[in-house]
């Protein structure tokens, strides 16, 4: 019965791991991309003066 519980708990840990890690790969992601978008808004408002 312990082994059992003990796959389940690995494979419930993995699977919440897996989560975090894709959450955070997608906010990352998204702030880098509102990063890039205000770089390039500010370089073409530099250029066009």
């Amino acid at each position: 019965m312990s082994k059992k519980f003990f796959i389940i708990f690995i494979s419930v840990a993995g699977g919440i791991a897996a989560v975090t890690a894709a959450l955070t790969t997608i906010l990352i992601i998204r702030e880098k991309q509102k990063r890039d978008e205000e770089e390039l808004e500010h370089y073409l408002d530099s250029s066009i003066q």
